[in-house]
């Protein structure tokens, strides 16, 4: 007899697990096509935020990046079109989006009229500088009379 691989929550047995032989719920919600977030790093420096946008297969032209009240704002909708061959015709054909929007509260120590973006590789990155006085300062030494 082969040993039977089951997949658990906790320590119980699920059912539904062992019936369909996988984790259906969590595939029929995630694994739908259009609906997707990529994954964000959002870092912080003396001088600025960064955020990091990882979006493979995306180019620069396919993301919107708005600020609208202190709200950072970065969407995409793109169409995936598969290329139909001559002569063929189609018995099931599903359409295929891709669309996502992360929005950001800014603090009000962000200098937004000098919010930068680039994109490289797969990765958007925007840089929010920081305003000159919320800059952390050096440590001064105060004398003592």
């Amino acid at each position: 007899m082969l040993p039977m691989l089951r997949k658990t929550r906790g320590s119980v047995p699920s059912f539904i697990d062992e019936f369909f032989g996988k984790d259906w719920m969590d595939s029929v919600f995630s694994d739908r096509p259009g609906i997707t977030t990529p994954a964000v790093n959002v870092k912080e420096t003396d001088d600025d935020f960064l955020i990091e946008v990882a979006a493979p297969g995306l180019d620069k032209n396919d993301f919107n990046v708005n600020l609208d009240n202190n709200v950072l704002t970065i969407s995409s909708e793109k169409e995936h079109k598969d290329e139909e061959k001559e002569g063929s015709r189609y018995m099931r054909r599903e359409f295929s989006y891709t669309s996502f929007s992360r929005s950001f509260t800014l603090p009000e120590a962000v200098d937004a009229e000098k919010i930068q973006a680039k994109h490289k590789d797969g990765v958007l990155m925007i840089s929010i500088p920081k305003r000159e006085e919320s800059k952390r300062k050096p440590p001064k030494q105060i004398d003592i009379s």
